[in-house]
């Protein structure tokens, strides 16, 4: 049995239709002699919806939380609804499709919606009344957009012949207590998921299950973060020693930059799991950061497939990288980010002070993402603004401390690039119009990044790409799709 994980993201599920067009993906690898484990996001824009309807019960306006649910409860019944019509047809023309009658069977679907979002609105009910929003609170609310979706995509694989099966999620991502950002625990998930999931796939079920959710031993309701759905697709793969892990989005792959700030961008066929991830945690939106540790582990190749162009090829990443005659891969933008300075000037050098400095990002949990020392100063740059002013008051404990945001940080991929002559040169030539804050180079051999201020970066972007994509390796690139657009 050659097991594949397929999973789709919230535009892959976001309606009727959206869902038909993942059906027919689905039966295709079944039709190649695979066994698909699907794995899907809430319908797009549901979970941000839900942390709306949160957030207002916690501020104690019941009825505008109630509101927000009443709106995705007649979003998710006539989406079931128009499935159920659907499922008769074998091509449906979704124009006219949802004017027919769902039938008889549709009420039991119906039922369980109902029940989801009538105990969804009794959690926000009592949120209004205390008033207090915890973090356990929050990741039951959000979990129901993953648990929706992926029942209702199981009853309609179902409904057409494919053998659908839904399978909960929090019986198998099994996590700590962290809510929010839980960290998965793989011993537990492996053997979870040999015990619910893979007996059902070795029997010809098509399991479904929703991303993003998981639970605790003890049976508490947690959550991966934001873009856990993918996450969740790593875990699953690697549990089971998958062939392989699609991830289906609503773009082709990953591309040298981002579309939508240069259209010339060009889709990457092949890079290393290594680049993907640098990329992945500097900004690149296709993938969550980490999806990619699973699968590495496991030496388990995963695609990057557009759902609405499922004939292109997308991305293949594997555990070593393509020689390339281009330097770099990609470029990603990472936003939003804030420059700390340090300065203490009989400090810098003494035993410890570094990991004093350290030592106070760990007592807030944030990330750093850059850091630049000099004779008297340490610079840091951070994503987590919520806590700047906790975080600058313990530093100025140590030393005089200043930060400043809207910063961008951009991320060059590619691999090899300390070992090529004059690269740097190219670079800070090609955005010498742009004041570049902090540079960082020596700590990857795949990686340049630098800081710059945010209203810089898109010209940035483009100045890059122009320089070091006019000529790409078409083993690497899809070249044809940049010379078929050309002579439209």
């Amino acid at each position: 049995m050659k097991l594949v994980v397929m999973k789709f993201g919230g535009t892959s599920v976001e309606d009727a239709q959206a869902i038909h067009r993942t059906s027919k993906i689905v039966a295709g690898r079944k039709a190649q002699g695979l066994q698909p484990i699907v794995v899907v996001s809430a319908m797009a824009k549901v979970t941000d919806q839900l942390l709306a309807a949160a957030s207002a019960a916690a501020r104690g306006d019941r009825n505008g939380a109630l509101a927000i649910t009443g709106r995705l409860r007649n979003r998710h019944r006539e989406t079931a609804s128009c499935l159920a019509i659907a499922a008769r047809h074998h091509e449906p023309d979704f124009k006219t499709l949802c004017e027919e009658s769902p039938g008889p069977e549709f009420a039991a679907t119906e039922q369980w919606i109902n029940a989801e979002f009538d105990a969804l609105d009794e959690v926000l009910r009592g949120l209004a009344a205390v008033g207090e929003l915890t973090p356990r609170i929050s990741d039951m609310i959000v979990s129901a957009g993953e648990r929706l979706s992926s029942r209702m995509v199981a009853e309609f694989f179902a409904a057409r012949g494919l053998n659908g099966t839904h399978v909960d999620g929090r019986r198998c991502i099994i996590t700590d207590a962290q809510h929010g950002k839980a960290v998965p625990q793989d011993a537990l998930i492996e053997a979870a998921l040999k015990e619910h999931v893979l007996p059902l796939a070795e029997q010809g079920s098509l399991v479904v299950m929703g991303g993003f959710i998981g639970s605790t031993p003890q049976g508490v309701t947690t959550t991966l973060g934001r873009g856990g759905s993918d996450f969740t697709a790593a875990l699953v793969g690697g549990g089971l020693e998958a062939e392989a892990i699609e991830i289906w989005t609503d773009v082709n792959g990953i591309m040298t930059t981002d579309p939508r700030i240069c259209p010339d961008a060009l889709r990457v066929k092949t890079i290393s799991f290594e680049e993907a991830a640098e990329l992945a945690y500097f900004g690149a939106k296709v993938l969550h950061p980490a999806t990619i540790l699973p699968a590495v582990q496991k030496n388990i190749p995963v695609l990057v497939l557009n759902s609405r162009n499922p004939e292109n090829e997308g991305t293949r990443i594997t555990a070593l990288a393509a020689h390339c005659k281009s330097p770099f891969k990609s470029i990603a933008v990472k936003r939003k980010l804030t420059i700390i300075d340090v300065v203490a000037s009989r400090m810098l050098m003494s035993h410890g002070y570094l990991k004093a400095i350290f030592d106070v990002f760990d007592k807030h949990k944030c990330a750093v993402d850059m850091v630049s020392t000099s004779e008297v100063s340490v610079s840091l740059t951070v994503d987590s603004n919520e806590k700047l002013p906790e975080i600058a008051a313990d530093l100025s404990k140590l030393a005089d401390v200043k930060y400043e945001g809207r910063k961008a940080l951009l991320c060059m991929v590619g691999e090899n690039i300390r070992g090529q002559n004059g690269i740097a040169a190219r670079v800070f030539t090609a955005i010498r119009h742009v004041n570049v804050r902090m540079i960082s180079q020596g700590a990857s051999e795949i990686n340049m990044s630098f800081m710059i201020d945010e209203d810089d970066a898109d010209e940035a972007v483009r100045s890059l790409h122009a320089e070091f994509f006019t000529e790409p390796d078409p083993e690497i690139f899809d070249v044809e799709a940049r010379a078929a657009e050309s002579v439209r």
